[in-house]
């Protein structure tokens, strides 16, 4: 399995703006919209929210992984953000975070989802790979690093 299946190019964001954990959960779920007109934002930010209450989605490193499932989803979706300045997101080790996995699930894939998260975090337990996202030249740059993992 490859990320790059589930991440379109249009679902890079390289320099979010937002300064806190609901303000980032917005930006990161907007591109969605525009991409898929009949998606629920709202409601996926409010699944996310209601994910994040049951504990922060920052696992450390500056890096969070917010994730929740929808209903009405046909595929997993995955939107990647990049936040230079980082956001305070509750993180385990109570730094900001600066490195932002959005997944998004239907309801009756939970195998997938849980396969989908799983790559991402082996992906961020590199720290190389860490330091080359980060490094990254905008958008291009961010992309080049994505399409093959």
């Amino acid at each position: 399995m490859k990320l790059s299946d589930y991440l379109a190019k249009e679902l890079i964001l390289p320099e979010l703006q937002s300064e806190t954990k609901s303000d980032v959960l917005n930006e990161l779920v907007a591109p969605l919209g525009e991409i898929y007109p009949e998606m629920d934002t709202d409601l996926a930010v409010r699944v996310l929210l209601d994910r994040e209450r049951l504990g922060s989605t920052g696992i450390g490193d500056g890096i969070a992984i917010p994730h929740g499932k929808l209903e009405n989803l046909e595929k997993v979706m995955v939107v990647v953000g990049r936040s230079r300045k980082g956001v305070e997101f509750e993180a385990l080790d109570h730094s900001p975070c600066g490195i932002f996995f959005l997944v998004l699930a239907p309801e009756q894939v939970a195998g997938m989802h849980l396969r989908v998260l799983a790559q991402i975090s082996r992906l961020l337990k590199d720290e190389e790979f860490r330091k080359a996202f980060l490094a990254a030249d905008g958008f291009d740059g961010l992309w080049s690093l994505l399409k093959d993992v």
